[in-house]
């Protein structure tokens, strides 16, 4: 089993930055691939970006531009840096890890006020 903590989110206005963190514990070694999730109210779970061992990275034509997706393996630690924010990412944001099934972390509030 894989444990995620994700820390970082919060209130920002349109236009602006935060960096979400996501600390991996437990059984990482089982790990093939990460990402960031998000789910606004009312909508489904929609996977946002997301980043294989070797490094290889994709994102929703959403975020694409706007989002990096990066990963520090000596810390065991997933980021998500958001620019350009719009009041259109307001979401619960949650850290997704991919091996033997899904493992998700509790979320973290993202809210963009216009």
């Amino acid at each position: 089993q894989v444990q995620l903590v994700e820390s970082g989110g919060g209130l920002v206005q349109a236009g602006g930055s935060l960096r979400l963190a996501c600390a991996a514990s437990g059984s990482i070694f089982s790990i093939n691939a990460m990402g960031w999730s998000r789910q606004a109210p009312g909508k489904q779970r929609e996977l946002v970006a997301h980043i294989t061992t070797g490094g290889s990275t994709n994102y929703a034509d959403s975020v694409k531009g706007r989002f990096t997706i990066s990963r520090d393996n000596a810390k065991n630690t997933l980021y998500l840096q958001m620019n350009s924010l719009k009041p259109e990412d307001t979401a619960v944001y949650y850290c997704t890890a991919f091996g033997v099934g899904i493992n998700w972390g509790q979320g973290t509030q993202v809210t963009v006020s216009s």
